[in-house]
């Protein structure tokens, strides 16, 4: 693998052409349970934790905080699986059994934030690869990445498919009463046939619109990224109005639709999968994403429009200006250049 490539973003303590740890830094553990059967983890001490989001990119926070890399939810559209590639490793797969764990994310973070030049600004976590994915509840680093935010009172925002994050909830709670905290659940869709095919290690989505409930009833507001809608397989208007409506009766802040977007690596293997699960529809997505990695522009619209009139009807809407700001819906994910390290 290619570990000493990785050098710290821009902004960064190091040197650019510094690793972010060294291969002797790295051990390979596999668990011979049901849970992680087949999976290899790589724990490393990095020398880095916040990172910048690259200045190029159109996301409204500017650091993010990424304990893992790889991700265990294994969702055949994730636009993370580039960024395997720079360790050398499969962007298929691997991407979903390769796990790289930052072991020591809490005692950086907290570092980190007792620096005399950090300014407290808004950290971002989840926009990458879900911190709550399965591989947390061995290695449970959230519990001390949340303590140190709550320590300092620094604002953050964590977007999730994963249950887990209940786990957390009094640690949620205590950091909520002394910063601002922004939770946001990712459900995209409610079919059970199209999530088992699609997002084949998530909890299904209505455990994760149980955790909305359970968040909102103990007072932390949690919004809905409805994301993403998949062409032609879950944007069906009766789709669409299901997953809507089940999203307002979970006590949802707010629904943000986002569209599937297929950028390099996430395009491969999701139109790979395509062509197995449903070949008739190759031809219309080449054509539909012929453009490039979005979906164009007006069909954008259309389902947003859809999204927001339904939100309407069922009591709920997309987040506005004067609103508590939550996870915003991410126009272009947070993903780092070939020489960086690094979306909702």
């Amino acid at each position: 693998m290619r570990w000493e490539n990785l050098t710290v973003e821009s902004g960064g303590n190091l040197p650019r052409d510094a690793a972010l740890f060294g291969a002797d830094a790295v051990t390979t553990r596999t668990f011979d349970t049901p849970e992680f059967r087949g999976i290899t983890f790589h724990e490393i001490r990095a020398k880095s934790i916040v990172n910048r989001v690259p200045g190029a990119s159109r996301m409204p926070f500017e650091w993010t905080v990424n304990p893992y890399r790889g991700c265990t939810h294994a969702c055949v559209y994730c636009f993370a699986r580039k960024t395997h590639s720079y360790l050398d490793l499969d962007t298929g797969l691997g991407f979903d059994s390769q796990i790289v764990v930052k072991v020591n994310a809490p005692e950086l973070l907290r570092r980190h934030l007792g620096s005399r030049r950090w300014l407290g600004d808004h950290i971002a976590m989840g926009t990458n690869v879900d911190c709550y994915q399965r591989a947390e509840g061995r290695y449970q680093l959230m519990p001390g990445i949340i303590a140190a935010l709550r320590d300092h009172a620094n604002p953050f925002s964590i977007l999730t498919k994963g249950t887990l994050i209940l786990r957390d909830l009094d640690l949620l709670k205590q950091a909520a009463a002394v910063t601002e905290v922004g939770i946001s659940v990712s459900v995209g869709f409610t079919d059970h046939e199209l999530w088992r095919t699609v997002e084949p290690g998530t909890p299904a989505p209505e455990r994760r619109l149980d955790a909305v409930r359970t968040l909102s009833e103990h007072g932390i507001d949690c919004g809905v990224l409805m994301a993403p809608v998949i062409p032609f397989l879950g944007d069906d208007p009766s789709q669409l109005r299901a997953t809507v409506r089940a999203i307002a009766a979970s006590g949802a802040t707010s629904v943000t639709p986002l569209v599937l977007h297929l950028r390099p690596g996430a395009r491969e293997w999701f139109m790979s999968w395509l062509g197995h699960h449903h070949p008739y529809l190759v031809r219309r997505y080449e054509r539909l994403y012929a453009e490039g990695a979005y979906a164009p522009k007006w069909y954008q619209r259309r389902i947003t429009r859809q999204v927001h009139e339904l939100a309407e009807e069922y009591g709920i809407g997309p987040t506005r200006a004067g609103m508590p700001r939550r996870i915003p819906a991410p126009v272009e994910p947070a993903v780092p250049e070939p020489t960086q390290l690094t979306l909702l």
